[in-house]
């Protein structure tokens, strides 16, 4: 069999491993799809790969692990800008609901997800999770444009485009689940939307089959005060107390949002492993709260980050939520170490991975782990000059700097530009969307 070698030499290596090693002058040797070994440039003349190696320079660039995204609506994209400048209920039940309901079908979650993924490359991102309906067709787009991707199984309780009650949700859940599982750069996670939308019978079930088949299980969790008071008022029990008693609070969970946590949660949180989300852009734009990074951190939690769909962030660029979820640690702490530039790279990448349950794959940048990996070109105006690329990714960087882009060792990105995607048509597609919607 004949092996595909790339011989990748950045300036700076940002590996996240363990130690979290910045390396200067090395070079990343990718067979296939796979992390083969890290060496010093002096030295790749000597590799036995290396006369039949693509090499690959990047003066004045930074090698990092490809970004997670832990949490989005990927097909919502096309709903951006749809209505902005409203609390988190009235944006849902009186706008994307409705809205969902008129629009929302195979064709708009293949659009929109194609439209979210392109641009979530561009940025950096190179593995996502989902939570979104006709999680069928969003699995075979992204298998199709050779995006990493967990898609989220939806769980409601009320009718939708995509079933009329639990148990409808659940049965299809499973069956997507076995498509999925032929998929080599896709995977599952049971979705159920929210504490308030989904019931206890189906919540246990998902809990149940979350324990069989060892699949993560995604859910917007505490995302606002009113959330927490109505759940109280309702049942006299706090979201997180409830899902505590329906056996899901384990490492299993990947809990999003989680804005309103008192001490007694953060504590219980930490001792069961859930895995926290982080939206901090769409959380301020919505009003919904802050999540209490700094008190997490401080237990242990396993921290990620996510953007939300762009119906409510209003985009896809993780690098900025690094940025935002830093400084607003900070500001909300009135601690300046709070969230520093390596924790929010870690939030960004091997601890999102490590939620998915992906993080002996991917989130890395390790011997024998899966080849998605992203450079930035740190020689604008704006990076220099330059004592710490990790500082500077975190704190100056923008997306437009995202220079190359791999997924399972595929070049998504060269110089700026797609190698796969077509831009124009792309955005062809998104006006086409815009037009009908509003009309």
């Amino acid at each position: 069999m004949q092996h595909r070698y790339q011989i990748i030499q950045p300036d700076w290596t940002v590996t996240v491993n363990a130690g979290f090693e910045v390396l200067r002058d090395f070079a990343v040797v990718v067979e296939d799809n796979r992390i083969q070994t890290l060496i010093a440039n002096d030295a790749v003349s000597e590799l036995p790969c290396y006369s039949q190696a693509e090499i690959i320079p990047l003066p004045g660039c930074v090698l990092m692990p490809g970004l997670v995204n832990a949490h989005t609506h990927a097909s919502m994209s096309l709903f951006r800008g749809l209505a902005d400048d409203l609390p988190l209920m009235e944006w849902l039940t009186d706008h994307i609901w409705p809205a969902e309901a008129r629009w929302v079908d195979p064709e708009f979650t293949v659009d929109g997800f194609r439209l979210a993924a392109a641009e979530m490359i561009r940025s950096g991102t190179t593995c996502l999770s989902d939570m979104y309906y006709f999680p069928d067709e969003a699995a075979r787009c992204s298998q199709d444009i050779g995006m990493r991707s967990v898609i989220g199984l939806i769980v409601l309780d009320f009718p939708s485009v995509w079933a009329q009650d639990a148990d409808e949700y659940l049965h299809k859940a499973l069956a997507v689940h076995d498509e999925i599982r032929e998929m080599p750069l896709v995977s599952s996670a049971f979705a159920p939307h929210a504490p308030y939308t989904v019931s206890d019978e189906p919540l246990r079930q998902i809990a149940m089959y979350s324990s069989e088949l060892d699949l993560p299980v995604h859910m917007h969790v505490h995302e606002t005060a009113s959330e927490v008071a109505q759940a109280l008022q309702k049942t006299g029990q706090r979201p997180l107390h409830r899902l505590d008693q329906l056996n899901l609070l384990n490492p299993n969970l990947i809990a999003v949002h989680m804005t309103e946590l008192d001490e007694f949660e953060i504590e219980r949180v930490a001792e069961a492993g859930v895995n926290v989300v982080h939206c901090p852009e769409s959380n301020l734009k919505l009003g919904s709260g802050i999540c209490p990074v700094t008190a997490l951190h401080d237990q242990g939690v396993n921290l990620c980050l996510g953007t939300d769909g762009a119906a409510s962030n209003n985009d896809h660029d993780l690098l900025g939520e690094m940025r935002t979820a830093s400084m607003l640690a900070k500001g909300s702490s009135g601690n300046a170490s709070a969230c520093n530039a390596r924790l929010a790279v870690e939030m960004a990448t091997i601890n999102g991975a490590r939620a998915l349950g992906m993080a002996d794959q991917i989130g890395s940048i390790e011997v024998g782990k899966k080849a998605d990996l992203i450079a930035l070109d740190l020689g604008s105006l704006n990076t220099q000059p330059l004592y710490d690329p990790v500082a500077q990714i975190v704190y100056a960087a923008s997306s437009r700097q995202v220079s190359h882009v791999w997924i399972d060792g595929v070049a998504q990105l060269r110089d700026s530009e797609f190698c796969h995607l077509d831009n124009d048509e792309l955005l062809a597609t998104a006006s086409a969307w815009a037009q009908k919607i509003k009309s």
